[in-house]
């Protein structure tokens, strides 16, 4: 089982907001003439931090991506919770897409399309491309196993056939 997320990378400028917003209260605080002004120079740097950062970082942590033996779990969502799962024996193609930012950091968006109107993407995840190569044996392995049951149950069908003609 993999448990994936959006590359960290995403987390770069809220961060750096972040940083700013702290720095220019701690930079300003006191030295304002009224008491009630740096009183509200702190609820605007903390208002600021929870929209510039915390709500993005909130969301980064609310998209996952689980690859397990049998299928891909997709889940995302902070208001509204959206959880799709595909399985690998019902078979699907796979594509790496990589801008350059995400080429320098080996990580790619992994779009997967079953058939659906719109393929499930798999948005930045880090090391795309042995994605990719783990969904391909995943989906190999998963059509290796399904059709050696059914050769199972076919042997098995034709044993109860012959001895319920005796």
């Amino acid at each position: 089982m993999a448990g994936l997320r959006p590359h960290a990378r995403i987390l770069f400028w809220p961060t750096l907001a972040l940083l700013a917003i702290v720095g220019a209260a701690g930079y300003f605080y006191g030295s304002l003439p009224e008491p009630w002004e740096n009183l509200a120079l702190l609820a605007a740097a903390a208002a600021l931090v929870l929209l510039l950062w915390l709500l993005p970082l909130a969301s980064w942590l609310n998209n996952r991506y689980t690859i397990t033996t049998r299928r891909i779990i997709f889940r995302h969502g902070f208001f509204v919770r959206t959880r799709q799962e595909l399985l690998h024996s019902r078979g699907y193609d796979v594509t790496v897409r990589q801008n350059w930012l995400q080429s320098l950091a080996h990580s790619g968006d992994v779009l997967i399309n079953a058939g659906l109107e719109h393929p499930l993407v798999l948005k930045d995840v880090p090391d795309a491309a042995l994605v990719q190569q783990v969904l391909h044996d995943q989906m190999e392995s998963s059509r290796t196993l399904m059709g050696s049951r059914r050769q199972e149950q076919s042997a098995l069908a034709d044993e109860t056939a012959h001895w319920g003609s005796r």
